[in-house]
């Protein structure tokens, strides 16, 4: 039987009876002979059995399978840090005869006083507060369902040993306990008001208060205590004055916290017509792609860079890009990712229905995108948007591009439809006849009760043929794009100054 020895650097077999043979030649003593301690030599084996690997609870599981349900809307606790005890001191006693403590009162006195002569006693640390901040470097809520509960640390307790001595200080206020969250958050009191909406970088909010710090009282005989109390208020009383020492609580509080994802342009198409890979042909994004529907389950965000013939100007005229997941029809029923996602529409200036110009109906397709829209929220109906024609490399889809621009361009009114012009032409010539204008009040009531079809909204920008892959029209569609968002921003610098000259 041999025996392995483990060496750090190496592994030697040594036989039992050359090393029996050595112990007898370098030790005198008397040991049992070998065959003795062979049948004495019993192993004990043993099975360690390997600690079982903790099992992933359901939550992070579905946060890993389906983060497009968690990853914009979660509800957490937070508590602010309490404030720092106090303490009960007692004033020093005096030492030495009655010569040495004249001298000592005729000094300065060791301890701080107020502008009326009180003594300034120490005070417990301030409790954390709670600030949460808009941060650039964060892209989803879901870091907050792992965790749900924050809490601040407490401020400083008074550390002394029962007698004032001028050593004393105030203790240290806790530091407030910063939470970043993603540009867009909208932080609000769970099933209550509105609290603040952080959509710009270093925009922030304190959510909860820590609790103020204790005081120290002095605590004295009674024969001493109505002198004292002359001089300063800060003496106990009785025993329910203790009660002041102690720190107040922190403010603990629940919030819900929602995400809205800020972008000037939101892209919005049924699954597999190139959203993302138009993405990642404009911007420096790099979105998932594949050839599946449904590859895009979270909102992806490029930045897509300024209009060069701006110019030294092209650099305030850069804009943000969102992919949204894929639209179906009967998504506002449920089918597919649904449509909550199209919350993160509401930021948006430009809208960019991405259409694929090879499938069996695109006309149909882009008709169900812009129904699915007014189901939601019909305002997104009303804003600018530019129709682009993906995939016509394909020699069908690109048989029928021209009469694909002119149906969707021609659908809906123009931007100054004929119907108001009329009415307004209407309402000026009677403007002196009463009953007419009354009449012609209730018919435009009559009008807006009604619900708008899709007829009723704007035409398209521009509607633009490309294709991503192949590199075709994809400058012609970003001179579109930049030329709608320029657009934008003058009706919005209009709109402003109206406000301004309004209120002036």
């Amino acid at each position: 039987m041999a025996l392995a020895w483990v060496y750090p650097s190496s592994v030697a077999i040594v036989d039992p009876q050359q090393r029996l043979s050595r112990k007898l030649s370098s030790s005198p003593l008397l040991v049992p002979s070998l065959s003795s301690l062979r049948s004495r030599s019993t192993f004990q084996c043993a099975l360690i059995k390997a600690k079982e690997l903790a099992s992933p609870s359901p939550d992070s599981v579905a946060l890993t399978k389906e983060p497009h349900k968690y990853f914009d809307q979660v509800v957490i606790t937070v508590r602010a840090g309490d404030g720092g005890h106090g303490a009960v001191l007692s004033m020093p006693n005096p030492k030495g005869g009655k010569q040495d403590q004249e001298k000592k009162y005729r000094k300065k006195s060791p301890f701080k006083r107020d502008s009326d002569g009180s003594l300034i006693l120490p005070m417990g640390g301030h409790g954390g507060d709670v600030v949460i901040f808009a941060d650039e470097g964060e892209d989803t809520l879901l870091g907050f369902h792992r965790k749900r509960r924050y809490v601040a640390k407490r401020g400083g307790n008074v550390d002394a040993m029962g007698v004032l001595t001028p050593l004393l200080r105030d203790r240290l206020r806790a530091p407030a306990l910063r939470i970043p969250v993603p540009l867009g958050t909208v932080v609000k009191r769970k099933r209550s008001r509105f609290l603040a909406d952080l959509a710009k970088p270093g925009d922030e909010i304190l959510v909860a208060r820590g609790g103020q710090g204790g005081i120290s009282l002095l605590e004295m005989p009674e024969y001493r205590r109505k002198r004292l109390m002359g001089s300063t208020m800060n003496v106990m009383r009785d025993e329910n004055d203790k009660v002041l020492v102690l720190g107040q609580p922190g403010e603990e509080i629940t919030l819900e916290l929602v995400l809205r994802v800020v972008a000037d342009v939101g892209l919005v198409g049924l699954p597999n017509a190139g959203k993302s890979t138009l993405l990642a042909a404009i911007t420096l994004a790099r979105p998932d792609i594949a050839d599946y529907p449904f590859t895009t389950l979270i909102p992806n965000l490029g930045r897509l860079d300024g209009d060069p013939s701006l110019g030294a100007l092209q650099y305030s005229s850069e804009a943000t890009l969102a992919d949204l997941p894929g639209l179906i029809e009967g998504a506002h029923l449920g089918k597919g990712l649904g449509r909550n996602f199209l919350r993160h529409l509401r930021r948006t200036r430009l809208l960019v229905h991405v259409v694929d110009a090879a499938a069996e109906n695109p006309f149909n397709d882009y008709m169900t995108i812009r129904e699915e829209l007014r189901m939601y929220n019909p305002s997104y109906l009303e804003r600018p948007y530019i129709v682009v024609l993906n995939k016509i490399d394909i020699p069908e889809a690109n048989n029928r591009l021209p009469y694909l621009v002119q149906d969707i361009s021609n659908f809906g009114y123009s931007e100054v439809p004929s119907s108001l012009e009329k009415s307004s032409m209407e309402v000026e010539e009677s403007s002196t006849e009463t009953g007419h204008m009354n009449m012609l009040v209730e018919r435009s009531l009559s009008k807006e009760r009604k619900e708008k079809e899709l007829e009723d909204y704007p035409r398209p920008l521009a509607v633009v043929g490309t294709s991503v892959l192949k590199r075709i029209g994809v400058e012609n569609m970003l001179k579109e794009i930049r030329a709608a968002l320029r657009k934008c921003r003058d009706s919005d610098k209009s709109e402003q100054q109206s406000i301004e000259l309004y209120s002036s």
